[in-house]
């Protein structure tokens, strides 16, 4: 009866202490959905992880809420890309009053200058999965400055972690060495694939720049309507977060095809093909071979019925042969 007692209040007690560990889990932060889910795939069930741009959104342009004040207040870390790519982060957390430690994930990234603008540096270094090593790496000691307890935890998943991004390094290698060199032109909506361009050897235009709150400039229009032109382009991409108007016309102005819908700022959600930093680098890779390596993706006006026409055609031939017919028999009677 002692024994079986022991046994309710030993239970009893590693309840209550589960259930006080769970409210006091640190509260980690980032910016944007794609650093999240690094953080998720290494912290597991240690720490909560929140997001400020919800999936979908476009972190170039997002307007923080009074709730993302209220999130950034409650957190003990927060995890940003920094390179120009979050320019309201800054204020955010001023005007929050948080104390949490923020945390720089591109640090020992050497960044793509712009080439137009001075102290300008192209933030998308996530699109090359060797840069991803280096994200996942300062996330890393991130989580175990913030909570040293969960270090075994955080050790294990990040060795898995880390694996699997060289495998998919090699990975998105080799798919795109399957397109012909020639072929190896990507033309998306705004720069976010430089980065992964130099990495895996593929030419990459844009119709914006590195931010979606620029706009589209005639120059840009004339540049890819030459390049598509002169390179034989077949196929061009969306991205899941900028408008696709442009992107559209372009493609209907040139009579080629929209290759597919890429990921750049944003991963998808549990329903989409990219609902993870991974799944969105390989289901970027796949859409954008099948596409480039389809010889024959120029669209054709659709096939008109012409059988209509070619009764028509018989019908007038009937009547022309009648009518000189008639006129023969009469000149001759």
């Amino acid at each position: 009866m002692i024994q079986q007692l022991c046994r309710v209040v030993l239970m009893l007690l590693g309840c209550q202490m589960a259930t006080v560990h769970a409210q006091h889990k640190p509260l980690v932060v980032a910016t944007a959905s794609i650093f999240a889910d690094m953080a998720q795939q290494i912290a597991g069930d240690e720490v909560e992880v929140r997001t400020i741009v919800p999936i979908g959104g476009d972190p170039h342009v997002y307007e923080p809420t009074p709730g993302d004040a209220r999130l950034v207040a409650n957190a003990d870390l927060i995890l940003r890309n920094g390179l120009t790519f979050e320019g309201w982060i800054n204020k955010l957390i001023a005007n929050s009053g948080t104390k949490a430690s923020v945390v720089t994930v591109t640090e020992r990234i050497v960044p793509i200058e712009s080439a137009q603008y001075k102290n300008s540096t192209d933030p998308h270094a996530w699109m090359d999965a060797r840069l991803g090593l280096q994200y996942i790496e300062n996330i890393k000691k991130a989580l175990l400055n913030l909570y040293p307890e969960g270090a075994p935890t955080f050790e294990f998943n990040y060795a898995i972690y880390r694996q699997q991004l060289e495998d998919m390094d090699r990975y998105i290698h080799e798919q795109i060495q399957r397109i012909p060199e020639q072929q190896r032109i990507l033309i998306t909506s705004h720069d976010a694939f430089r980065y992964y361009g130099r990495r895996y050897g593929i030419r990459v235009e844009a119709v914006l720049g590195t931010s979606t709150d620029a706009e589209a400039q005639t120059a840009d229009i004339v540049r890819l309507n030459k390049i598509i032109r002169e390179s034989r382009i077949t196929a061009i991409f969306v991205e899941t977060t900028v408008n696709p108007r442009l992107i559209q016309q372009l493609a209907k102005d040139n009579k080629i095809r929209i290759g597919g819908n890429l990921y750049s700022d944003s991963i998808g959600d549990a329903q989409s093909p990219a609902p993870s930093y991974l799944d969105m680098l390989k289901y970027n890779t796949d859409t954008i071979v099948q596409a480039l390596l389809e010889k024959d993706a120029k669209l054709t006006p659709p096939a008109h019925d012409n059988r209509m026409g070619l009764i028509f055609g018989m019908i007038s031939g009937l009547l022309l042969l009648t009518g000189f017919y008639v006129v023969f028999k009469k000149l001759n009677q």
